[in-house]
This record gives structure tokens, C-alpha cells and sequence, in this order.
């Protein structure tokens, strides 16, 4: 029993370190889309999307 609960503690950190790492992967992947996004070609493409959506008849 001692030796489970010693086992526990060592490894309470492990969490948080999890924690840090998903929050560096997901800005690290919106900063990329970001990129993407504001990037000429695929900004001149939202651009034609958005104005057709506006211009469209309903």
C-alpha cells in the first residue's frame, strides 16, 4: 500500500506537464492557420466567398 501510494505522488506533475503541451500544440497550430488564412491567395478566396454569399438572390 505504501509503495502504491509513493508511485501516486511521483507522478502528480504529469497532468499539468500534459496540460502545458496541448496548449503549446494548439497555438502553435493557430498561429499556422493564421498564417494560412491571412496569406494572399486564400485571403482573396474568403474575400470572393463572402461576396458572392452577399450578392447571392434569395
Amino acid at each position: 500500500m505504501l509503495t502504491r501510494a509513493r508511485s501516486v505522488r511521483r507522478d502528480a506533475g504529469m497532468v499539468t506537464s500534459e496540460y502545458a503541451m496541448g496548449i503549446v500544440a494548439a497555438v502553435a497550430f493557430a498561429a499556422m492557420l493564421y498564417k494560412v488564412v491571412t496569406s494572399g491567395a486564400v485571403s482573396a478566396e474568403l474575400q470572393g466567398i463572402v461576396k458572392r454569399a452577399l450578392d447571392a438572390r434569395m
